[in-house]
């Protein structure tokens, strides 16, 4: 391997290394909600409220993630981010109420603008043949991150039925999710410390008019002979555009005319991304394998296999993306998307939920379970008919704190067709328009516009996730599983359809070369 190739690599993997730091941080969560739950005696709301909070956190923080790569760089905007992620994490660690951990939830959701960065920054230090791979290692680390959460949750949860002695010196039985959140503090620590070997950007020096330090990074990543050019082609794309620089000039610009099909399709994916309802799934992970009736324990295993299954089909779009192309992968994965939410969508719908006399046997440790006689020779066609009836006999805390047991124990489905449901649906979503969102995201705007364009279109993708998050709780409680994952096949239905119209096909072509197909697009439009 070449030093260019090498020293690209290494840039990339650094930054990209924000990615396993924000799979941490948004599913360790998923396996504290229960003892959090317990712990504060938190509603649904409330719950829903501490997955919210890093959504609410991300839409502060991406337009001040926009103003300072551009004022003061990519890779001090990302130092700055690293940092939030370490305060987050030791604040969310030590948490004495659900208000201050909700406040370290959302400090957490500043720093959650690292996937924008990182898109950001790699697509400007990469060689366009290897742009693709590099910029989805980003979600490559996504995906690592979540699955190692998963792991560490089932792991710790195991422990605190174990009666090492240094699970009570270390006091996991007592403080499992202040162990599960505070994690995170060791990767946090490691990203923010790499960091200081990566270069500034390139592109951002010339916008800045520092040439000749433009130069010098890219004598890092780019072959001597090529760096003239590179230079004089960022020079004349900063050039031909708007020179007022301010956010709303070039908002003005992104939703000109001129740009009209790279709006329409970055807006498209924004919304997409989010109205798949992957963050609900993954930050939820466990307690949507609850509705499956495994049980705490099972569901936390299970969940494990959503993280191996995601890190499987991103490394596969990795392969993939710079062969087939963006577009045939993002239109194929978008289809297989809504037939796995469908798959999904039917199995908890033909489902039954009964309590017998042996099942009320087996749950005599619970308090009180004799109450549930008077549902024996129920049937309930629907889990929210069933949670309702569980929850008038037993009461609002004990029908929380037992509602996997509960369900366990009642549920009449075919768990195995929905859990392949799951898992196609989280295999659809990282083949496609996981990883490729931000690939494209990383290549359809000038460089001029870059800066501003990504932290604002992901900004719109976090506000559909933050309300996808805080809603779930409340859409569990109250829909029913069949009826959400039909909701959002919907959703993806639509964005399908925009997109076959207007996704271009971006692989093996320069940012520059990329304008100008878009600018004929549009001119066809």
């Amino acid at each position: 391997m070449s030093s260019f190739k090498r020293n690209a690599f290494t840039y990339s993997t650094i930054v990209a290394l924000g990615g396993f730091v924000f799979g941490l941080d948004a599913a360790l969560i998923s396996g504290a909600f229960k003892f959090i739950t317990a712990e504060f005696n938190l509603n649904e709301w409330q719950v829903g409220a501490l997955g919210f909070g890093p959504g609410i956190g991300v839409l502060v923080a991406l337009p001040m993630a926009a103003w300072s790569s551009n004022k003061y760089g990519r890779r001090t905007t990302l130092k700055t981010i690293a940092a939030l992620y370490l305060i987050s994490a030791l604040g969310s660690a030590f948490a004495p109420s659900f208000a201050t951990l909700f406040a370290a939830r959302f400090l957490g959701g500043l720093a959650f603008s690292s996937i924008t960065l990182a898109a950001m920054y790699i697509g400007e230090v990469s060689p366009a043949q290897w742009r693709g791979k590099l910029v989805s290692m980003t979600q490559i680390n996504i995906v690592l991150g979540l699955t190692a959460a998963y792991f560490i949750n089932y792991w710790l949860l195991q422990s605190t039925n174990s009666n090492a002695e240094w699970v009570s010196a270390l006091g996991i039985r007592e403080y499992t999710w202040r162990w599960m959140l505070g994690i995170e503090i060791i990767p946090a620590l490691i990203w923010f410390g790499l960091l200081y070997i990566v270069p500034q950007s390139p592109a951002w020096l010339i916008y800045k008019g520092e040439f000749d330090k433009a130069r010098e990074t890219l004598a890092k990543v780019f072959p001597s002979e090529e760096i003239e050019d590179h230079v004089q082609v960022m020079k004349e794309s900063i050039e031909e555009s708007n020179q007022d620089r301010s956010i709303g000039t070039q908002l003005k610009e992104i939703f000109s005319k001129k740009m009209s099909v790279v709006a329409i399709v970055a807006l498209t994916m924004a919304i997409v991304q989010q109205s798949t309802g992957i963050n609900a799934v993954l930050t939820y992970a466990p307690t949507v394998m609850e509705q499956l009736g495994l049980g705490q324990n099972a569901a936390f295993e299970q969940a494990i296999w959503i993280g191996l299954t995601s890190v499987l089909f991103t490394i596969l779009s990795l392969v993939l993306i710079d062969k087939v192309g963006r577009r045939p992968m993002m239109i194929t994965g978008l289809v297989w998307v809504i037939l796995s939410l469908g798959v999904c969508a039917y199995g908890f719908g033909t489902a039954k939920y009964e309590m017998t006399t042996d099942a009320i046997a087996e749950m005599k440790d619970i308090p009180d379970v004799d109450k549930l006689s008077v549902l024996v020779g129920k049937q309930f066609s629907t889990d929210i008919e069933f949670k309702e009836a569980v929850k008038e006999v037993m009461g609002d805390i004990s029908a929380r704190d037992n509602s996997s047991v509960f369900l366990q124990k009642s549920a009449v489905l075919n768990a195995m067709l929905i859990l392949i449901g799951i898992l196609s649906f989280i295999a659809a979503f990282h083949f496609s328009v996981g990883p490729i969102m931000w690939v494209l995201l990383s290549e359809i705007f000038p460089i001029s516009l870059r800066g501003i364009a990504i932290p604002f279109f992901a900004l719109i993708s976090s506000v559909i996730s933050a309300l996808t998050q805080f809603f779930f709780p409340w859409q569990l409680a109250n829909m029913g599983a069949s009826s959400i994952f039909l909701f959002y096949g919907g959703l993806v239905f639509i964005g399908l359809a925009i997109l076959i119209k207007f996704l271009p096909e971006t692989k093996n072509l320069t940012i520059e070369e990329i304008q100008s197909k878009l600018r004929l697009k549009i001119n066809k439009n």
